[in-house]
Formats: structure tokens, sequence, C-alpha cells
């Protein structure tokens, strides 16, 4: 059946030539193929065949077949045109047999490039020992073994070469430290010398005479016996005489700041009153804004506090701005119920005053209106 169909094909395919174009037949294995060679140009057949050049062969075909239905004789098509019909079939076979050569050479390149590519070997005995080594699996051994004392003893060296340097570098810069030191100590000692010497000159010249202390010891501020005395002195002369170390300015600061935060969005909140109109709404939204903005500052503050406080027991924990909004909206509620309570008290007040004082109250109203 096979057969039948391929010899219908060539017939059908032989049929389809012209006469003119005097094929010359010969036998190809069980295909008879035809010697014609065409006469037209590689880039005309492209063109005619409507094609660029490196097209796939299904492409090929395609066209080819859509060409041959729209020229073909016997079609029945309004197209139908034997000459033109002559020239797809001529170019449809140049640019076969073109496609045919641009493939053949395509892969005889990539057959030279595969020669020329190194081969690993691939027999069990070439795959162990880590491709060291060649000849016979025991002398591969041997020479392995080699290897790998070569290799450690390689290793154990570079070892000691870096352990050498880090050494080094260790007693480098351990001098240089020593040699920083020596050079603050001396220092230390001559500012101590010159501190010293100062002290006796105004001493001698009396400058210390007009203390009201002079010639007694220093009061113990402290009678804990877990507290270094010296340096409680130190640090309380230092605050009696308006020092004060960072942290605790930056605590001042902190609570100030909220406590002035607070305050503000609290009047801001009683400014708008109530109820709450949408202008309003969009104030007070505005006013929150501007308020978390105000909170996230002061959180960056207090990361700074905690950084330099000495005390784990004094760090400080970031506002929410959240928790402060509604902590503000419920101090302007409790303001407002205050403020209304206060009102009905002296609402009444007044009402009692009237009805104990009503007649005294009309007649000082009648005396006014009658002077004026």
């Amino acid at each position: 059946m096979l057969t039948n169909n391929v010899g219908h094909h060539l017939m059908v395919r032989q049929a389809m030539i012209p006469r003119n174009l005097k094929p010359f037949p010969y036998i190809c294995g069980n295909r008879m193929l035809s010697g014609y060679k065409p006469k037209s140009n590689v880039k005309d057949s492209y063109k005619i065949l409507e094609l660029e050049e490196g097209c796939s062969l299904d492409d090929i075909r395609n066209s080819y077949r859509s060409l041959a239905k729209k020229y073909h004789p016997d079609s029945g098509s309004a197209t139908a045109d034997s000459e033109a019909f002559m020239k797809v079939e001529e170019a449809y076979r140049v640019v076969l047999s073109d496609a045919a050569t641009k493939k053949k050479a395509n892969e005889n390149n990539e057959e030279e490039e595969d020669q020329f590519k190194p081969k690993a070997p691939q027999h069990r005995h070439y795959l162990s020992f880590e491709g060291v080594g060649f000849g016979t699996p025991s002398q591969r051994e041997k020479q392995y073994m080699q290897f790998r004392v070569d290799r450690a003893t390689e290793q154990v060296l570079e070892y000691r070469k870096q352990r050498l340097e880090s050494q080094r570098a260790v007693t480098d810069l351990m001098k240089a430290k020593d040699v920083k030191q020596s050079k603050k100590v001396k220092i230390t000692q001559a500012v101590e010398r010159l501190v010293e010497d100062l002290i006796q000159e105004s001493m001698a010249k009396g400058d210390f005479d007009n203390l009201s202390g002079k010639g007694k010891p220093l009061q113990k501020f402290s009678d804990c016996p877990h507290i270094d005395p010296m340096t409680h002195n130190l640090n309380r002369i230092l605050i009696d005489n308006g020092y004060q170390p960072e942290w605790i300015l930056m605590q001042k600061e902190i609570r100030e700041t909220i406590e002035r935060l607070r305050r503000s969005i609290v009047a801001s909140r009683s400014k708008l009153g109530g109820p709450m109109t949408p202008y309003r709404q969009k104030q007070w939204n505005r006013i929150c804004e501007q308020f978390i903005e105000d909170i996230r500052k002061l959180n960056r503050r207090i990361d700074n506090f905690n950084l330099v406080v000495p005390i784990l027991s004094r760090q400080m924990v970031h506002f929410s701005a959240e928790k402060e909004i509604v902590r503000a909206q419920k101090t302007y509620e409790a303001l407002m119920e205050n403020r209304e309570a206060s009102n009905s008290d002296t609402k009444e007040n007044e009402e009692e005053n009237v009805k104990r004082f009503g007649w005294k109250s009309s007649l000082f109203k009648w005396l006014n209106l009658t002077l004026k």
C-alpha cells in the first residue's frame, strides 16, 4: 500500500512537469528522481514563492501548495496560468535543494565541532580516583594516594603560613596599642603634673583663701558602702554646678515633648467642638496626621535615648499615636461633661437667686431705667 502511494505521488509529480523541460530520470534506490536542473537562481526562487532565505521546510511546502492551487491549470480557478505554475514548480525545486544543501552543511559543521570537543572517558575505572593518574587500576591507585599526600602537605603548609601571618598581625597590633597606651599615659601624667603645679601655685597666691570650706574635709554625700565615695563625690560636685548627663537631659526633653503634644491635640479638639461636620472631620484628620508624624519623631528620639542610658530599667518604650489620639478624645469628652455639669449648676444657682431676691432685682432694673 505504501509503495503504491509513493508511486502514485511520483507519477503525479512527473505529470505536473511540463514536456518542454525534458527530464532525465535516473534510479536512486527504489525511487525514480528527475535529473532536471533549474536555471533560475536561488534569490528569484524565494521571491517567486514569497519567502525569505532561511525559512523552514514547512513554510516552503505551505507556500508551494497555496501557489499551486492558485496557478495550476486543472484547479479551475480564475487565476489559473500554466506559465506561472511552471515558474512556481521550478522555484519550489530550487528552494528545496537550497534548503537541503544548507541543512547538510550545518550537520557537517556540527560533526566537525563534536570531533574537536574533549570527550571524558566513560569507563568505570576512569571515573574513580578523581580522574588522577594513568595506567592500570593499581598504578592509578598508587598515583592517587601520592596525589592525596601532596595535597595534604600543601594544605598544612598553607595553614601554617596563614597562622604565622595572623600572629604577626596580632603582634603588630599589640605593639601599636602599647605605643598608643604609653603615649596616653605620658600625656595623662603630664596633664596631672600641670594641674597639680597650677593648684599649688594658686594656693601659694591665696586664691583659695576665700572658700567657705577651706581646710575642712569633703562631706560624704552617701553612707552606702557599695558606692565608691570618690566617684559619688565627683558626681555630686558636677550636679551641684549645673552639669547633667546626656541621658537625663534627653529623658526630660522626651517627657516635656509628650506632655506638650498631648495638650496641643486636646486643645485642637476642643477648638473644633461638636458635632463633627465633614469640614471639621477633615480638619481633625489633618491634625491627627501631624500628631502621628510628631510621635514618630519622638520615638526616634526614644531610640537614641535607649542607646545612651546606662541603666536598663530606665529605658523607655515607644508611644502609640493611635492610643494617644483615643486618650485625647476621652479627655475632651470628660472636659465637655464637666463643663456641662458646671453650667447646669450655675443655672440652678441663678434660678434660686431669682426666686429668693426677685423683687430686689426688678427694683434695681427699674431704677437703672429711670436714671437713664
